[in-house]
């Protein structure tokens, strides 16, 4: 239990910067005009180079990378905080399609509506089309942060100690997969309010919306 909180920690951390940094993509992405093309032009390669890594391979070699390359400041980060960058990294380019797709469907109205009260560019961003964007892709953010606490687990392969890492030195030393097994059963016990809250949002978006939900 004492080493679970070690997950916890990493996924609330990781979560909070995914959702400004894939934001951001997302916002660049969206943005239209010519001045804007080189930045979406690495929003995209942003998105489309960290969906192409398998998330174990990134965590591999930020963990050990950034050490051996003695990169000012982030060498001496601590190994959770190495892997927080990892999941952020990787996370954020799934969560910024998913941010796109929210700003997609904000009917082009919303803004001409802003644009006429005499909001500015940004202000109709972040005052009209940013909130009404975020409520619609709710449930499925929701269940990709719960996709990124099962992720926790990978630590181990970078040399932290979480819930998973205690379990196998308990079983090592005591023959026994009981440990392994309670650790599973916690994991359980976390995600599973989590996955109901996230049907519930999605009923009350399908009794707003008209839409049936499955």
């Amino acid at each position: 239990i004492h080493a679970f909180w070690l997950n916890l920690w990493i996924a609330l951390a990781s979560e909070a910067l995914i959702l400004v940094v894939a934001l951001s993509l997302a916002l660049v992405r969206a943005s239209p005009g010519r001045a804007m093309a080189p930045l979406r032009f690495l929003a995209i390669a942003y998105i489309d180079v960290f969906r192409a890594i398998p998330l174990i391979i990134l965590l591999y070699l930020v963990a050990f990378g950034i050490p051996i390359a003695e990169i000012p400041v982030l060498s001496d980060l601590p190994t959770p905080w190495l892997v927080v960058i990892a999941l952020t990294v990787t996370t954020s380019a799934y969560v910024a399609e998913v941010f796109r797709s929210g700003i997609e469907t904000v009917h082009w109205s919303q803004t001409a509506a802003a644009k006429s009260l005499g909001f500015s560019t940004t202000q109709t961003w972040f005052h009209v089309v940013v909130p009404q964007a975020f409520r619609r892709v709710l449930p499925p953010l929701l269940s990709y942060f719960i996709g990124l606490q099962k992720d926790t687990a990978l630590v181990l392969v970078v040399g932290a100690i979480d819930a998973f890492g205690m379990a196998k030195i308990y079983a090592g030393n005591y023959f026994n997969l009981s440990s392994v097994t309670f650790v599973a059963i916690v994991f359980i016990l976390a995600t599973i309010p989590q996955t109901r809250f996230v049907d519930y949002l999605i009923r009350r978006q399908a009794r707003k919306t008209g839409v049936r939900a499955f």
